[in-house]
This record gives structure tokens, C-alpha cells and sequence, in this order.
């Protein structure tokens, strides 16, 4: 990571770099909650791999030097089914600080927790909030994407998708690196599911949390 990333007081996405205009809930948080004074250095990013170091002017942001363009690293998808509760918003976060580049929210055949109509557009914004939150604590310049519900059979047979299942070969022997790794629910895939998938990869010898394999599934195959 580039020092002045890593070193900047806060950072933020702004539609431009060349005017760091911050939302309003931004500009709360910088200035009201983590009180950032003037003359120090915020980081800015459009979320698109381009970021600009900043210099606090008054209740503003004045870009200082040239933005700087910063590679794509490896792109993985989490595609799993949803966590109980609030854990889903704990995965997204982990799975940001991480470096997924997409957290797709599934509905397979033995799910409990399903988001539907309302319900699934006002959690959907929820853990956008909390992804793009965990972007900026993290120093993330590409933003990635939460997404779904969609149905799991559908995405099971995708080319470039690994299957977490504990029948499946070890992240080892795999021998490629998968586009998207996909996290079942916590009683399994059922056995259409599982008829569907084209590569079966088996993350720990133990029984994991859907969060839990989904954070072992990233760690796996990001780094």
C-alpha cells in the first residue's frame, strides 16, 4: 500500500478528484466524529482505482499533487448464502477489508434467512452502507459490490466456480484459481445443488459458519 494511503488521517469516496465535494454524512464523520483538523491529509478515491492525496482547508478537501491510478489486483467473488442476524453485516465488512471485489447474497434451497421484496432492498442498502464504510477504514481505492439475492442453482454452474463443500478437493489441489467461490447455507446444498456445481473445494476439515467459510474461502484464493 502506498504510504500516503496508509498514513492519511481518513479517506473518503468523492465523485471527483479534482473537486472532493464530500456527502454530507462524509463531512459529519470527518469533521464532527473523528474531528480532523485543519491542515491535515485525507485520502480521496472515486472508487474506480483512482485516488488523490487532500489537505483539509476550512470544512473542505484541496487536492495536493497528482491523483495517482492504481492497478486492479485479483478479482474474487463471495457468492453465499445469508448469515442469521446481523452477521451478514459482519461478513460484509470482513470480506471489504479483505479485498473480494463483489459479495453476492444467495438463496439456496436450504437457507433460513431470505430477503424478499422490501425487506431485501432495505437490507441490501444496509450492507452497502457497511461495505463502502469498511472500504474507507480499509484504504480501499476500488470499491467493491454487494448484490443479490439471487438463486444459488443459478450461479452453481457458472464457468470459473468453485463450490465450497467438504466432499470437494483441498484449496491446494485445485489447481486454478477460481472466479467466484460459492458458500452454502448451514444445513448444506441439497442434492440438486450440488448436481449443478462443476468443482468442489473443500475449505477446512471442519464444519465452518457461513461467515467463517466465506472469509476462509477469500483469504484462500486472494492471497
Amino acid at each position: 500500500m502506498n504510504p500516503a494511503l496508509r498514513s492519511s488521517a481518513a479517506h473518503v469516496f468523492v465523485e471527483s478528484l479534482d473537486d472532493p465535494t464530500l456527502p454530507p454524512d462524509d463531512a459529519h464523520h470527518l469533521f464532527r466524529v473523528l474531528r480532523i483538523r485543519e491542515g491535515e491529509r485525507v485520502t480521496v478515491t472515486d472508487g474506480r482505482g483512482s485516488w488523490q492525496a487532500t489537505e483539509v482547508v476550512g470544512q473542505a478537501l484541496r487536492p495536493i499533487g497528482d491523483s495517482i491510478m492504481e492497478p486492479v489486483g485479483p478479482l474474487l467473488t463471495i457468492a453465499s448464502a445469508i448469515p442469521k442476524g446481523d452477521r451478514v453485516e459482519w461478513m460484509v465488512q470482513k470480506l471489504t477489508e479483505i479485498g473480494v471485489a463483489e459479495i453476492m447474497l444467495l438463496h439456496c434451497d436450504r437457507s433460513v434467512a431470505r430477503w424478499e421484496g422490501d425487506r431485501a432492498a432495505r437490507q441490501l442498502a444496509r450492507a452497502t452502507r457497511v461495505l463502502r464504510e469498511a472500504a474507507m477504514q480499509s484504504r480501499r481505492v476500488w470499491l467493491p459490490v454487494v448484490t443479490g439475492p439471487r438463486q444459488c442453482v443459478d450461479v452453481l454452474a457458472i464457468d470459473g466456480v468453485a463450490v465450497a463443500e467438504p466432499t470437494g478437493v483441498a484449496v491446494s489441489d485445485l489447481g486454478w484459481r477460481p472466479s467466484t467461490v460459492v458458500i452454502g447455507p448451514e444445513g448444506g446444498f441439497s442434492d440438486r445443488e450440488l448436481a449443478s456445481a462443476r468443482s468442489l473445494v473443500s475449505l477446512s476439515p471442519n464444519i465452518l459458519r457461513i461467515e467463517t467459510a466465506s472469509l476462509v474461502a477469500a483469504v484462500s484464493f486472494l492471497t
